[in-house]
């Protein structure tokens, strides 16, 4: 099994891509994706006999879960890392992918795989690597405030003693994975520069979503 990489100097030049709109993923975090498009199922198949490694980016175009095709795609995506998977029927994989480090989509390759292939750079996206990076600028207070007022406003349970438990950096990402947001605000969420940015970002569009009385828990994408 191929480790985890641990800096821009452990990454391929390019990875296999995964278009999937209104997904988030963000580094040190874990999405679970059911596949079962033969295009993707391949992918998975490739990946794991390799480094395990997928980008998971989001196309422009949103009405369309996954187009085919060329279709253009943000410029900026999360790599994961394949952590754990299942065969779940025949052609079918459930998958967990752990996030590694965003990227930036340098182009896109010719390929003949049924699933699009990208060169990608990460050297700006260094910090990704540290997972705490950032926390002690985090208003850790007001953070877990919004999340009491939005809690109580959807009618979610929370377990207080396990959010305690869990450190910012960990606690602000998985948030932002989980919040009921589109595809423009996930977007926005996963190219905040800094964890305060983004931190700062989902309380205001919290924020925003309780002022206007929005319909509260929306499907976790």
């Amino acid at each position: 099994m191929s480790r985890r990489p641990t800096s821009p100097a452990d990454l391929p030049r390019s990875v296999p891509v995964f278009p999937l709109s209104g997904a988030l993923l963000l580094p040190y975090a874990h999405r679970p994706l059911n596949v079962f498009e033969p295009r993707y199922v391949e992918l998975v198949d490739a990946a794991l006999r390799g480094d395990r490694l997928i980008g998971l980016i989001q196309p422009e175009d949103t009405s369309e879960e996954s187009p085919r095709g060329r279709a253009p795609l943000q410029r900026i995506g999360c790599l994961g890392r394949i952590t754990h998977f299942e065969e779940s029927g025949e052609e079918r994989y459930f998958i967990i992918l752990e996030g590694v480090t965003r990227f930036r989509l340098a182009h896109e390759l010719t390929v003949t795989t049924p699933y699009r292939q990208c060169a990608i750079a990460v050297e700006e996206f260094a910090s990704d690597f540290s997972r705490d990076l950032g926390e002690d600028k985090v208003d850790r207070a007001r953070f877990v405030r919004m999340m009491r007022d939005y809690a109580e406003f959807a009618h979610i349970e929370v377990d207080w003693e396990e959010i305690e438990d869990t450190g910012t950096a960990d606690l602000v990402n998985f948030c932002c994975m989980v919040s009921p947001y589109g595809a423009a605000e996930k977007q926005a969420l996963l190219e905040a520069p800094t964890l305060e940015t983004r931190a700062e970002t989902l309380i205001a569009m919290t924020e925003y979503e309780m002022a206007r009385g929005g319909s509260g828990a929306a499907p976790i994408n």
